[in-house]
This record gives structure tokens, C-alpha cells and sequence, in this order.
């Protein structure tokens, strides 16, 4: 069983306007709400790939309710922690004529202390029966920066696998505290690595720079698909998955998600690194093809597997 962990769930609405220009008024031509936060973006895609999930977190005020309630009403098995502040809602606005995405995330409610303990408390017994815990997205506020590395020793004290999707000082707290998986974008890495990445040899340096401050593998991806540098055992390889040619795009929200997804179903099904690498290339770019993070056809995917490219590449320097 994989266990997903959003600390700062949102209620997700994306909308699709079409000439969308600042200080207009507009009428959305079609309009989606739907429970996010970057784990239960993930928990939705694994839902899709038939892999056993369930989603915990944190969900305060009626917002919470809405995002309990519509995760149940999905399918999504899930157990939060009920706080006492309002969670986010988060809005996309997507212009299909220019295909530009404007994202409006709300900070999140304040967290206290004893619901953080409350959190950990539930973490050590969901824990007992996963083989896999994704913690990724935003910390809420009044959350401290290291309370991901945190949760990443006493996820890795039940000798529980654990992959990590987050940002900044969050991501850098986690590799604190040696995640077996990071998945950053490649804006997230560079600002975590200290500079930008010019070419694939700099994105696979980059994730090896990743692995030497406690990851045990990175994935760094864009919309092209990933660089990896992946633990085999006692070694590391490095790879290059592309998608070619890259399909029209919809919405990219949640892509990086799906993404994280992907590749986890594939490793806890035992494929190869190719196959999950391929798989994970595949959800990412199936993500964009309809509104909403975490929502695509397997079909889709399937199909865009096809057409991701593979190929090993030699680790610079």
C-alpha cells in the first residue's frame, strides 16, 4: 500500500477562459473543483493506475469537509487530521487560446503544535502497513521548515520507503534525513542545487548533487520529461527519458504529480527503471490532456508510453 501525506490540502478550481486578460471580466468557459495539495494530487493519479492508496494530511473548517468528503466520493481511501483553521482553495486559470497557465495558491491555515503532533501520531500508524509514504507539497503556516525532515526519520524509522515532492528549505530539510526518492522540477532543483542547468549534463549533475545531500535517487523533470539518477543496490545510474513528440497540451496542473505517480506505481509493481521511468514520463504528459491534477485516461498513457525514449546516459564527471 502507498500512503500519500498533504500537509496543506486545498480545494482545487481551474478554469478555462478563453482571451483571459487582466483588469477584464471574463466568463470561464468550463470550470473544474476538485480535493488537491500536491499528495492527493498523487493518491488521485495512483487511484487511476490501480495501485492501492490511501491519502492523510491536514483538513480544518468546512474547506476540509469539502475535501474529505469529495476524496470519499472519489474513492480515494483516506484518514486526515481535522484542524481547527480553514484549508486553502487554490484557482488555475488556463487560456486555451495562448495556452498560458496563471496559478493563485493561498498560503494555507495556521497549524498548532499539538495538531502537528496529532499528524505524527497517525503517520506511525498508517505507516505500519504502506511500503511506500509520499510526502509532498506546501507547508502551511506557522509549520516549521524542518518538520519534513521530520517526518522523513519516522517514516524511515518503520523501515518504510519514503519519496519526497516539496520545495526550498522544505526539500532541502528532507534530504536532511535521506528520502530513498526526491522529485523536484527543474526550477525546484536549481534552486535547491544553487544554479541553473543549461544542458542534460548539468540537469544529471545537478541530480547527483541531489543524491549527495541524502537522496537515495532523484528525479528531476520539465515538461520534456526527466533526468534521473537512480540507486540500484549499492550503484547509481543515470538516465534521460524524453517524450517525442510532445503532445498538444491542455493543463499542466498536477503534471509533476502524476509524474511522481507514475513512477512509483511502476517500482512497486518491481518493473525495471526503464519501464518506470517511461511510466512516469507517460502520466505526466496523459495529466495534460484534460483539466485537473491527477486526472487522465490510462489509455492515454498507455499510448504516450509508446513514445517515450529511454537511454541511459554517462554520469558527468
Amino acid at each position: 500500500m502507498i500512503l500519500t501525506v498533504t500537509l496543506n490540502a486545498a480545494l482545487d478550481r481551474t478554469l478555462s477562459v478563453p482571451n483571459f486578460q487582466v483588469s477584464h471580466r471574463h466568463r470561464a468557459s468550463s470550470s473544474l473543483a476538485l480535493p488537491g495539495g500536491k499528495g492527493v494530487n498523487v493518491a488521485r493519479a495512483l487511484k487511476r493506475l490501480g495501485q492501492p492508496v490511501i491519502a492523510t494530511g491536514l483538513a480544518g473548517g468546512r474547506t476540509g469537509t469539502t475535501i474529505i468528503e469529495e476524496l470519499t466520493g472519489e474513492g480515494i481511501l483516506n484518514d486526515f487530521v481535522r484542524i481547527s483553521d480553514e484549508s486553502r482553495t487554490s484557482t488555475a486559470v488556463i487560456d486555451p487560446t495562448s495556452n498560458l497557465q496563471t496559478e493563485i495558491n493561498e498560503y494555507g491555515p495556521a497549524v498548532s503544535e499539538p495538531e502537528l503532533g496529532v499528524l505524527i501520531d497517525k503517520l506511525r500508524y498508517l505507516a505500519r502497513g504502506a511500503d511506500v509514504v509520499v510526502l509532498a507539497g506546501s507547508l502551511p503556516r506557522e509549520v516549521p521548515p524542518d518538520f519534513y525532515g521530520e517526518l522523513v526519520r519516522e517514516v524511515r524509522r518503520h523501515g518504510v520507503v519514503c519519496a519526497v515532492d516539496a520545495t526550498g528549505r522544505a526539500l532541502r530539510s528532507a534530504l536532511s534525513a535521506e528520502p530513498e526518492v526526491v522529485s523536484p522540477n527543474r526550477r525546484e532543483a536549481e534552486e535547491v542545487v544553487g544554479h541553473e542547468f543549461e544542458s542534460d549534463e548539468e540537469v544529471a549533475l545537478g541530480a547527483e548533487s541531489l543524491c549527495q545531500m541524502g537522496a537515495g535517487s532523484a528525479l528531476v523533470h520539465d515538461e520534456t520529461g526527466c533526468v534521473a539518477r537512480l540507486r540500484d543496490g549499492r550503484v547509481r545510474r543515470t538516465w534521460r527519458a524524453r517524450l517525442e513528440p510532445l503532445p498538444e497540451v491542455v493543463s499542466t496542473v498536477g503534471s509533476g504529480d502524476a509524474f511522481l505517480a507514475g513512477f512509483l506505481a511502476a517500482t512497486y509493481a518491481q518493473e525495471p527503471p526503464e519501464q518506470a521511468l517511461r511510466m512516469a514520463v507517460a502520466c505526466g504528459a496523459a495529466n495534460t490532456q484534460s483539466l485537473g491534477a491527477g486526472v487522465f485516461d490510462p489509455a492515454d498513457m498507455e499510448a504516450l508510453a509508446r513514445q517515450v525514449v529511454v537511454e541511459p546516459i554517462d554520469h558527468p564527471g
